[in-house]
Formats: C-alpha cells, structure tokens, sequence
C-alpha cells in the first residue's frame, strides 16, 4: 500500500513538546484479531464449502478471484463488522484481510472489489441456495464430537424491515413497513442451525409444518437416533405442525394462545389466586394447572400447561400444550419453555451484531443468499466464543464484545522472504486471553 508523508497536522504541544503525526509508518491492520477467526473459518471451510453450492460460469483462464475467495472476503468483512459491501473499496487493501485470505499482506494482490462481491451474491440460484442450506445443517452436526441424545431446537421468526422495491417484501401493519420475516432455527446452546427469507406474515401452519419437515429430515440424515425437541411461540402450536410433531416422533413445548374454552379451565384457580394474593399483595403469585384439552382444529387430545400470575401489575395467565408426559408443570414452563428467551438473544446477535439484516438486494435469492453469509460470520463467532474459559465472563459475552476485544487489534504486519511477523502492542489488554485461543485454535502437528 502507498504510504504518505505529506500530511503533517498542527497539534497542540504536550509539556512543550511538539507532537508530530504522519502517515508513513509500516503497514498496518485495525483488525489484527481476524488471524484468529482464520483459524476458525479454515477448520470447517465455511467458505469452501458454501462455494462448492454453486455454479460458477466464469471463464477460468480469466479469473482473478476465486469464488471461495469471494465468499471468504465477505464472510470476513460481516464478522469484522464492515456490513456493506462498498467497504470491500478500502479493505482490499489491508493487510489483516490479505492474510485472512491466504494472501501475503505485502507481495500479494488485492482481494476482490465490491462489483465482483455483488455478483457472487446474486449467482446462487434456488437449487444452489437449497445445497447451501443443507450444508449448514452438515456444519451444525458436524460441531458436535459424537451423535447427541437429545438436542432442543428453538423456532423463531423475526422482522426485516427494508426500503427499496426487493422480492418477497410484504407490507406489515403491526410494524408499519415494508420488509421481510425470516425464520430462524437455533439450538439450546445458540448454535445457528438454519435461516428462510420469507415475507413480511406471521407463517401458516402448513408453511411451518413443510420448513420443519425439510429441516429435521436434514438432520436425521446425520442422527437417525436422536431426540428433538421443538419450542417455539404460540404461532407455531398450529393443527399441522402438531401432527407433524407426532407423526416425526418429535417431542414439543409451543406456547398456546389464549381462548375462552381454556379460560374455563382456570377461572377457580385465577379467582383463588387473586384471593390469595388480596391477603398479602406485594410479592409477584404464581400457580400452574395441567389439565387436558382439545381444540376443534386438533386431532386428538393434548396436554396443556396454565400458569397463573398475578402481580402488581394485574393478573397474567398464559399456556403451553406439550406431548411430554412427565415433569410437573412449574418444571416445564418455568424451566424448559421460559428458556427460549434465549433465542431472542441469538437472533440479536445475528441480527444487530452482524447485521444479517442488511438484505438489500433486489432480488430474493440475493437476499438469501447474504443470510447465508451472516449465518456463516455468526458460526465464526460461536465456535471462538466456544473456545474462551468456560468460568470465564468472555463465554458468555455478546459477538460485538468479543470483536472490540478480540479482533479490533491494531498490529503491524510485516512479510519478510521467509516469514510474516504480526507484532501487536505490548499495552493489548487481553493478551493472557488472546494466546490461550491462539493456542486452542492451533492447527495440529
């Protein structure tokens, strides 16, 4: 990279020094810390592999970049926080980005432009993008050193607001926008199992039910064995995906919505409650009933769990059916359903901190296309924060704190003839955590 030295600033003094300021130093890199996530993206060849989903016409005798190059360089910007392709102008150059993607940071060319990343977006067809999900549910057994007993699969869906003209986009009155509402899949550990753009509408039962039908066929195919338990919202306890549920031989908490039939179940225990808690108001009241219920649409009798409360803030009754047959209902609520919330968070580190919501492309398969790269920045993330002291605060921390710490490093970077040195400043603040993940993500030999 061209260095300058024309540029020298007026600065105020300190103790009577003058302060000098240039721009000609050695090369440089603000995101030391992607030789970590390197690491990481080399052992699973996330990259490699979404790649190998699609078809590239190009000519090889005149091709510069590599389409697993492309998609490395973007998967890479996403998890260094760079959202928009237009970044990929000045980072092309950068010396931290070169050596992410196998490029010697001072003899080698520069990684590819924002046109040529545009145009792997919107290469992948249905057919490839198809391949692609399938791929990602390889990547997310894979994680798992043997087969699981059971795994707990937590649906969601959450709103992508957009502004221009793109496919699929759906106006939403309780939002008030344009946009699109994917539905995402996460297991009880936040792993990133599966994403579907889809417009902006709560999803039918038969559309749940064929998502969920594709998606746990894709994961038998690796684990014929394993338990697989569902949680989601209320929208999803609809008539098809519960015999779905039954027919599969999966096992299942979904929140319930309210009715008057199931009111007529509870209404002894609401008023014996709100008596009880008349007597000593103050402290939150909480009760549980488990009765059975079948609704019209439903084709058999199923379990249903009431919870009562009644609080400061006036009485709240929710439900959950279940096919579970054991554990009490104060068990199964509070400690199993309740621990979907986590999802929420999941989704905000997919969503905000990696900006999967930047579906900008005209064209649906574009847009899909980058949840795939977004939901491959997000495994980057798990799999380092995985990796961190399982006591330690770092294990739990969210992805753009772990960015600030762990990758926003500046370092000087040299290539000398038989070597690169990355020197970082001897003042790094979390040098103890950075050499143990150096060496958890060593590659052997």
């Amino acid at each position: 990279m061209d260095k300058s030295t024309r540029f020298h600033p007026r600065l105020s003094p300190v103790n009577g020094k003058p302060i000098l300021l240039g721009f000609d130093g050695a090369d440089m890199s603000s995101d030391a810390g992607l030789t970590l996530l390197r690491e990481i993206e080399r052992q699973d060849d996330l990259a490699g592999r979404l790649a190998a989903c699609i078809a590239d016409a190009r000519d090889p005798a005149r091709v510069q970049h590599g389409l697993a190059e492309i998609v490395r360089f973007r998967i890479m910007m996403i998890a260094a926080g760079y959202e928009d392709g237009n970044d990929a102008a000045d980072l092309r150059h950068d010396p931290g980005f070169k050596l992410a993607l196998e490029r010697g940071p001072e003899t080698g060319a520069a990684l590819c432009s924002q046109p040529t990343i545009s145009r792997m977006e919107n290469l992948a067809d249905m057919r490839a993008l198809i391949r692609m999900g399938r791929e990602m549910v390889q990547v997310y057994c894979q994680s798992f050193a043997q087969p699981p007993g059971r795994i707990i699969l937590d649906i969601d869906d959450t709103f992508d607001a957009v502004h221009g003209h793109q496919q699929l986009r759906l106006f939403n009155a309780y939002y008030d926008e344009y946009g699109f509402q994917p539905i995402v899949v996460f297991d009880g550990d936040g792993r990133l199992v599966g994403a579907l753009l889809r417009p902006a509408r709560r999803p039918k039962g038969a559309e749940s039910a064929a998502h969920i039908r594709r998606l746990i066929r894709q994961i038998r195919r690796h684990w014929p064995r394993t338990e697989i338990l569902l949680r989601a919202d209320g929208h999803y306890a609809t008539p098809q995906v519960l015999d779905l549920c039954d027919t599969l031989g999966l096992r299942y908490v979904f929140g319930l919505p309210k009715n008057s039939r199931l009111a007529e179940h509870i209404l002894p225990l609401e008023a014996s409650t709100a008596a009880r808690y008349a007597r000593k108001p103050g402290q939150k009241l909480r009760r549980f009933k488990t009765f059975f219920y079948a609704a019209r649409s439903w084709s058999k009798t199923r379990r249903v769990i009431a919870r009562v409360e009644v609080s400061p803030n006036g009485r709240d009754t929710r439900y959950i059916v279940t096919n579970l047959e054991g554990g009490r209902g104060k068990h199964l609520y509070e400690k199993l359903y309740s621990a979907r919330g986590q999802a929420e968070n999941h989704i905000k580190a997919w969503k905000t901190h990696l900006a999967s919501d930047r579906t900008s492309c005209s064209k649906a398969t574009a847009n899909q296309m980058r949840l795939m790269l977004h939901g491959a920045a997000y495994w980057i993330w798990w799999k380092l924060r995985a990796a961190c002291p399982k006591k330690s605060p770092w294990r739990r921390a969210q992805f753009d704190t772990l960015r600030l710490h762990l990758a926003k490093l500046a370092a000087t970077i040299v290539e000398k003839k038989t070597r690169i040195i990355v020197t970082l400043p001897a003042s790094c603040p979390q040098q103890g955590l950075l050499r143990l993940l150096f060496d958890a993500l060593a590659p052997p030999g």
